[in-house]
């Protein structure tokens, strides 16, 4: 019957989950239930809603989850950088950054960026560094890239090769998956030494557009 009663127990086999599941779940009110005395009880046709939702909501993320450069990125967040240092490199590019609309707050964003650095070099090596910050002012994942004319010496990557190719990422602090999935993402499209190259050799901030988003 739909308003069947169910224990807990019935719940985790249900679920096949532990008991203790359950009851964490119960307490912090994750799962539709009611206290009978102080025992937990559980609305059959209110759990199978709920697994339902549940297993719907992780369908949408895996979704908008999927990393496409086309939206995260746009033809003016793109730049050359003539900076030979790694603080005025990010400045700029910072700068060219806080033109989304996702950002609200420009002067937290390039001290974040610079301070984020400071701890620990965001340079992968092959010339690739993807400086990259969550802020409760960013509204949502947003991204920038900088070509640089000349090496950027200072930010001392393990293969102690200069940082050419900048991208920079910003985020909401409750995009935390998302965040590690693009940040991984670009790594591993910028493995690879043609793209690399053609990036270095593109004349207009339309052709490194382009060619990021050319498999999309």
């Amino acid at each position: 019957m739909s308003d069947e009663i169910l224990t807990i127990e019935e719940v985790a086999q249900y679920l096949r989950v532990s008991v203790r599941t359950v009851y964490d779940w119960a307490q912090r009110g994750e799962i539709p239930a009611g206290k009978i005395g102080t025992v937990w009880r559980f609305k059959k046709n209110e759990v199978e809603s709920w697994v339902n939702a549940r297993f719907a909501n992780t369908q949408d993320e895996k979704k908008t989850d999927q990393v496409r450069i086309k939206n995260i990125l746009s033809p003016d967040r793109v730049c050359f950088i003539n900076q030979s240092s790694k603080k005025d490199a990010l400045v700029q590019l910072a700068e060219v950054l806080a033109s989304a609309p996702q950002i609200k707050n420009e002067a937290e964003l390039t001290q974040e960026m610079l301070k984020r650095e400071e701890l620990m070099s965001t340079a992968i090596g092959k010339g690739i560094a993807i400086p990259h910050v969550r802020l409760s002012s960013v509204t949502d994942l947003v991204l920038a890239v900088g070509i640089c004319k000349k090496d950027v010496l200072d930010f001392t990557p393990f293969d102690e090769e200069p940082v050419r190719i900048l991208i920079m990422i910003a985020a909401s602090y409750n995009q935390h998956q998302y965040y590690l999935k693009t940040i991984s993402f670009l790594s591993g499209m910028l493995k690879s030494d043609d793209l690399r190259a053609r990036l270095l050799a593109a004349k207009t901030e339309k052709e490194v557009y382009e060619i990021l988003t050319e498999d999309e």
